[in-house]
């Protein structure tokens, strides 16, 4: 099982991913696209809050199995909220 600073790292570098290719689509994309885009940046940081609170906050501290299956399944949830977000701005971009 990876460290609780690793797996924080990754969900910090992965919506930093998301927040900065959200920064050049403003920069490229016009004005009337402005609000959509700041709406996914909004997205993105309130779910890295929400991710980090998950990570610092098992359910369960007391069987490592569960604490195991926790943050796999925050692995996973974070790698689909991110694709989700990536997609919102593929297709506000096109």
């Amino acid at each position: 099982m990876a460290s609780l600073r690793c797996i924080k790292k990754d969900i910090n570098y992965l919506v930093n991913e998301v927040v900065s290719d959200c920064y050049t689509a403003l920069y490229f994309k016009d004005q009337s696209k402005r609000e959509d885009i700041i709406a996914i940046m909004e997205e993105a940081v309130d779910f890295r809050n929400q991710m980090i609170d998950r990570a610092n906050h098992p359910a369960e501290k007391k069987s490592k199995s569960l604490v195991r299956k926790h943050y796999q399944q925050m692995r996973r949830d974070m790698m689909q909220q991110i694709d989700a977000l990536f997609e919102k701005l593929s297709a506000i971009c096109k």
